[in-house]
């Protein structure tokens, strides 16, 4: 139960880190900016065991993560816009 609530508030605090950096109006609650930092995560070390920079079941660092949160604000963006 501990590690799921860790991972909600790491999942926060990186998607807001992700938002913060990537400009533009990216309006979104805080429901989904704990989502996009989570994603970001997942897929920050899914890319990074793919490319040889992570091991099997080694999580993904802050960096990457925000890296990652920030590819999918921006992929994000790209469908919104497309949408609208």
């Amino acid at each position: 139960m501990l590690s799921l609530i860790g991972t909600i508030i790491i999942g926060g605090i990186i998607g807001l880190i992700a938002r913060a950096i990537k400009p533009g109006d990216d309006s979104m609650g805080w429901i989904m900016t704990i989502v996009l930092g989570i994603v970001g995560s997942l897929v920050a070390g899914y890319v990074g065991r793919a490319l040889g920079w992570y091991h099997e079941g080694q999580a993904a660092g802050w960096i990457a993560s925000v890296v990652g949160a920030i590819v999918l604000l921006f992929v994000w963006g790209l469908v919104v816009r497309r949408r609208a």
